[in-house]
């Protein structure tokens, strides 16, 4: 059964975040709100962890998860960006956008897509997401929480805890989030490919 947090949207409570953290650190699975929705995230190094999201979601080996990441910095540690991409990424961080970027060596191989050797990187503009990420000092290894059989993702804590109970650990609910993904911009190429219109506008990659 699934712990529920119920977390300040403004002023995220230390003590909860910390416990939702142990719970990470634990190879735990949470459901964690977004500045675009929710997202189901483990830690990096949790192989059980990204199965369960495989499951949940239904997902092959060729989708790309995420990375989300607290600031430029910790971005640059696990993906290649040249000068052209560093001044695009720059620009629309934090916010609404998945970049797809050649992974660096502190990627786990079982990561990344396995033809191009890229993984998903982005930095989300929420308070939330922002204090967990602070507190865990790594990247969460994350995944839109869009279930197979709905065509849009689930908005809502209780509705979260109602759906997985049985499947994640925890949920964080800090009230409204974002209710669509991430616009998705693939950099693997010489040329910024738009593979998802979401939450960011598309139109600076055009």
């Amino acid at each position: 059964m699934a712990k529920y947090f119920d977390v300040h949207p403004e002023n995220p409570q230390r003590r909860t975040v910390g416990q939702v953290v142990d719970i990470v650190r634990s190879d735990g699975l949470i459901a964690y709100p977004t500045d675009s929705c929710f997202a189901l995230g483990v830690q990096l190094g949790n192989r059980d962890g990204l199965d369960r999201i495989k499951s949940i979601r239904r997902l092959d080996d060729r989708h790309h998860f995420t990375l989300v990441c607290r600031d430029f910095a910790q971005l640059g540690q696990f993906v290649h960006v040249g000068n052209a991409v560093f001044r695009a990424v720059k620009a629309s961080t934090p916010g609404g956008y998945t970049f797809i970027l050649p992974a660096t060596k502190e990627v786990p191989r079982r990561l990344l897509h396995p033809k191009k050797k890229t993984v998903g990187v982005r930095i989300p503009d929420h308070v939330v997401t922002q204090a967990l990420l602070a507190e865990l000092g790594e990247p969460l290894l994350s995944s839109t929480l869009l279930l197979p059989d709905h065509e849009e993702p689930l908005t809502q804590g209780w509705e979260i805890k109602e759906e997985l109970d049985h499947v994640v650990d925890a949920v964080i609910d800090s009230g409204d989030c974002g209710t669509e993904p991430t616009t998705v911009i693939d950099f693997s190429e010489d040329e910024p490919v738009i593979v998802r219109r979401g939450a960011g506008d598309p139109s600076r990659f055009e």
